[in-house]
This record gives C-alpha cells, sequence and structure tokens, in this order.
C-alpha cells in the first residue's frame, strides 16, 4: 500500500480522527483480527454474527495502527459511516494515484479463480504483481487487494463477482481496469438473476467500463460472451478452441488427468503441459494467454508459465494420494458446469488407475427452478461416463440413477464417511458441492478414515 497518515485517510474518506494524525500506515487493510501485522489498520466490520468492534482491542495487540470504525471505541480509530463505503473511496484513491499500474479484472461464471492464479504465475515472472489470495471479488475483497499495491506493483490481478445488476459496474468505478475478461456466461446464480440473458448483462459491465484504450478479452464457451465485443470499442481479443479466434488451443490431450496442447496465436504456436487438473482449465489457460498476448509477451514465456503453474487456491481440484486411493478435493463450489468438468476428470482418473470411482456429491446452490432439472442432468451424466458410485448427500434431486451406476442417498457428511469401508486400492474419489455444504470437511474425514483403516491392516 502506498504510505499514508491517519489524518490523509480521515479527510479521503470524510471519517472523525480518534488518534494521531500522523500515524503511518503502508499495508493493506484486514478485517480478520487474527490476521493483523505491524503497520496495517483494522476494519470493524458489523456481520451477521459477529461485530469487528469487539476485536479492535486484539487487532491493536497484534500491531494495528488503528482501526476503521463506525463509533468511538477505546483505542486509536476513524469513525465512519459505513466502513465498506470508506474502504471503496480510499482503495479508488489509490487507484487512481497508481497511474503505471496495469488492472487485469476477471469476471465469468466458473473459472475467475483459476485463471486468476495461472495469470499472477505468468505475469509475476514479468514484474510485481498483487492478487488476492482468497476468492475476493466483492466490495470487501477488491478494495483490499487494490490497497495491496504500492509504486513498485506492476500489475493487478482483481476477480469480480456479482449478486445482482449493477455490482460489476460498481467495482469497476472502484477498479479502472485495464484489461476485462470475461470466461463464461453460465448458470451460476441464475436463481438470482432469474436468466442466463441477465447474467450476461451483468458480466457486460465491465466491458462496457474499459475506455477505448482497454483490452476485452472475451472467451468463446457460450452465445452471450462474444456479442460483448459489441459493447467496446477498443481492442478485442477472443479465446476458445475455433480455428476463428485470436488465441486457441490445438491439439488438446488428457494425460494422467492433465491438459496438453499447443497455445496459438498470431506470435506463433508452443506447446503447453499443464499441472492442473481437468480439461475445463484449457479454457482457464486460454483466458491467461489472450492476457499475456494482449501485454505483448513472448508466446514461449505464456507457454512455459502455463505449463508451470499450480493452483493455490485451496479445495480447486487438490489431489492427495492415500494409501493407494486417490482423493480429489474440489469443495469449494459447484455449478452445473464445474460439477461436470469434475466428475469427467474422476472417470479419466479412474479408467488411467483402473480403480473404481466415487463421486461425493452435494447440493448446487443459486440455480432456481432450473436446479431439479440441472441437478437430475449431472446424476444422467455420472451414469454415462462411467462412474462407479455416486453418493449423495442431502440432495434427493439428483435422482436414482440410470445403468449400472450405484446411488447412495445418504443424509449427513457422517453417514457418506462411512462409504470409505468400500474403498480398495486404485479407486479415485471426488468431493464436491457448493460452498455452504462445507464439504471441505467430508473430504478431511475420508482422508482421515481411510488413512486410520490403511494403517491398521498395514
Amino acid at each position: 500500500m502506498i504510505t499514508l497518515t491517519a489524518g490523509e485517510i480521515a479527510l479521503l474518506v470524510g471519517g472523525e480522527l480518534h488518534c494521531d494524525r500522523d500515524l503511518l500506515v503502508s499495508k493493506a487493510p484486514v478485517f480478520d483480527s487474527r490476521l493483523v501485522t505491524p503497520d496495517t489498520f483494522f476494519l470493524a466490520l458489523q456481520g451477521a454474527h459477529h461485530d469487528g468492534h469487539d476485536f479492535v482491542a486484539d487487532a491493536y495487540r497484534l500491531g494495528s495502527v488503528f482501526s476503521l470504525t463506525t463509533r468511538v471505541i477505546d483505542g486509536p480509530c476513524i469513525v465512519v459511516k459505513d466502513v465498506i463505503e470508506a474502504l471503496a473511496i480510499l482503495a479508488s484513491f489509490i487507484r487512481k494515484r497508481l497511474s503505471t499500474l496495469t488492472v487485469i479484472a476477471i469476471t465469468g461464471s466458473q473459472g475467475k479463480t483459476s485463471t486468476k492464479d495461472l495469470l499472477s504465475h505468468m505475469l509475476g515472472a514479468v514484474g510485481p504483481t498483487v492478487a488476492p489470495a482468497e476468492s475476493f471479488n466483492n466490495d470487501l475483497g477488491l478494495p483490499i487487494t487494490l490497497l495491496a499495491c504500492d509504486e513498485r506493483t506492476r500489475f493487478c490481478i482483481v476477480e469480480m463477482g456479482a449478486r445482482q445488476k449493477g455490482d460489476i459496474a460498481r467495482l469497476c468505478t472502484i477498479a479502472q481496469p485495464n484489461i476485462g475478461v470475461v470466461l463464461v456466461v453460465g448458470t451460476a446464480h441464475i436463481g438470482e438473476f432469474g436468466s442466463q440473458r441477465a447474467i450476461a448483462e451483468t458480466k457486460g459491465e465491465l466491458i462496457e467500463s474499459l475506455g477505448e484504450n482497454g483490452v476485452a478479452i472475451l472467451g468463446t464457451y457460450d452465445e452471450f460472451t462474444p456479442a460483448m465485443a459489441a459493447l467496446h470499442k477498443g481492442i478485442t481479443l477472443t479465446f476458445g478452441e475455433k480455428n476463428s479466434v485470436d488465441v486457441r488451443a490445438a491439439d488438446i490431450e488428457i494425460r494422467e488427468g492433465r491438459p496438453h496442447f499447443d497455445v496459438v496465436t498470431k506470435a506463433g504456436r508452443d506447446a503447453v503441459g499443464m499441472r492442473l487438473v481437468g480439461e475445463h482449465q484449457v479454457s482457464n489457460a486460454l483466458a491467461a494467454a489472450a492476457v499475456g498476448t494482449a501485454l505483448a509477451l513472448p508466446i514461449e514465456l505464456i507457454a512455459s508459465s502455463l505449463s508451470t503453474a499450480e493452483i493455490t487456491s485451496k479445495w480447486r481440484m487438490e489431489l492427495c494420494e492415500v494409501d493407494e486411493v486417490l482423493i480429489i478435493n474440489d469443495s469449494y463450489n459447484a455449478n452445473p458446469a464445474s460439477m461436470a468438468a469434475a466428475l469427467r476428470s474422476l472417470s479419466l482418473f479412474a479408467q488411467e488407475r483402473g480403480g473404481q470411482s466415487w463421486a461425493f456429491i452435494g447440493k448446487m446452490h443459486e440455480l432456481g427452478e432450473s436446479g431439479a432439472m440441472a441437478s437430475s442432468d449431472i446424476g444422467t451424466l455420472a451414469s454415462e461416463i462411467g462412474v462407479d458410485h455416486c453418493v449423495v448427500v442431502n440432495a434427493p434431486e439428483y435422482g436414482s440413477g440410470v445403468g449400472p451406476m450405484q446411488f447412495h442417498h445418504v443424509a449427513t457428511i457422517a453417514d457418506a464417511a462411512a462409504y470409505v469401508e468400500h474403498f480398495s486400492p486404485g479407486d479415485v474419489v471426488l468431493v464436491k458441492a457448493s460452498r455452504a455444504q462445507r464439504f471441505e470437511l467430508l473430504a478431511d474425514e475420508i482422508n482421515a478414515r481411510w488413512s486410520s483403516r490403511g494403517g491398521v491392516e498395514q
């Protein structure tokens, strides 16, 4: 963060100063008091279950210079009407000050975080790069990411999510992106938006925000995203697997669950062998390659970066080998497209290893009226691609299956974990559901139970 005094920050956000105006902060703020480090300041947020004002003393003991609050506290603070609004004002100021900073904004119904991780690895080889460690894609996370930038930062990567129309437009007024990436318009959050077209209109707010000097990067995996080119007067690059796009993948192969392909641009062609799991990572890699192309990076650098990058965000196709059973922890979130991609990866791994495939799946949230049909389609897909066992936790909408696949409907995570007793060496296990289902706990329980069982047998 650019070094500022408490007095300067109070003036910028229109706050009441209740501390020494000459106090200096040089690090981005935090809202979890346990993560406070010296030279930062603390955001006292009012949540549904906790009030950040109750933790300002803890933050101060760990080195917080002051707290941004909505009321006077016993300690150094700047009092504002709305902490989130004040944060946005401060981030907007920092963004305007950093005139040489290139901001890359990513949105899409799935793939934002994986693309962010790929880009962070690529751009980090070029110059100082800031990217969120978590999926910080809202009014809180995006400003915090921007505030982590300083005069040395060359690139800042931000994710943009939305719950309603106008959300992305508002984030764009803060971030002022130079490059806007739309990955795909899917059906995630369709229950909130009402239609895929409404989702597309909201994602398009990113492209509309770009000035003539900005670059729009658009996927070609649905009918809505390519049409966003009409919203932008500047340069547009497309990516996908068709010969007509600007950045494409050719000769795609999946080896040990990982994509191998040639990335093709006007600058040439080079081989990519990804460490990431799943064929769906090809589109994320191409989005990152398109950003590299827009920045005129050598295609050799683009290809080598895609080949060496690893996903740093947790619970996204994480592989864990435990006593000859492969566990795929993809529990961070779920929608129909990502669920289908994960099931296909599970099937491929099982075929290569010769064991049985086990899909532990739970509810996909925010699908609205289409949820039952989408879930039923996933159940049918699992059977069609040869998944051996589907353990469904409290989600009858997946159906009872067809063909040889065995459906096991259970009520709780504990009931699901009991199926570990039926595993055999060589089996492959997928754990996936929407974030609210907390399937990371199921992945941990499966790991622990199988480790314990394997240890006893040995």
